[in-house]
């Protein structure tokens, strides 16, 4: 009787400490804008990287996952010549499979300042 009572107490802990190491914390996006700005215009990047090399339930490598975000606002800024920042951030994720993973994109948009 004493291990299902060890049990009840062992596994729901154990899950909450699983569940607990997926979580993070925020990431900044965009830097704050300065008090006084110039608006340039609406501007949009896109960034992908992958999940993939196992089977479908299995995609555990990650290829560019983590710098999306940062890539594709940065790609938002290079499109508008003189941008220093955006303003009125919008993020949209995107995915679709491919031969041997998934693809992950990630489109930042927003409007230009300088």
């Amino acid at each position: 009787m004493k291990i299902k009572q060890c049990l009840s107490v062992a596994l729901p802990l154990l899950a909450a400490l699983a569940a607990g190491g997926c979580a993070s914390g925020f990431t900044k996006v965009a830097p704050m804008p300065p008090a006084e700005f110039q608006r340039l215009g609406p501007t949009a990047g896109e960034a992908c990287g992958s999940l993939g090399v196992l089977a479908t339930g299995y995609y555990a490598i990650p290829m560019g996952l983590n710098s999306r975000v940062e890539n594709a606002y940065i790609d938002a800024l290079n499109k508008v010549p003189g941008a220093t920042a955006l303003v009125d951030v919008t993020i949209s994720e995107d995915w679709f499979w491919w031969l041997i993973g998934t693809a992950r994109c990630v489109k930042v948009s927003g409007e230009a300042i300088k």
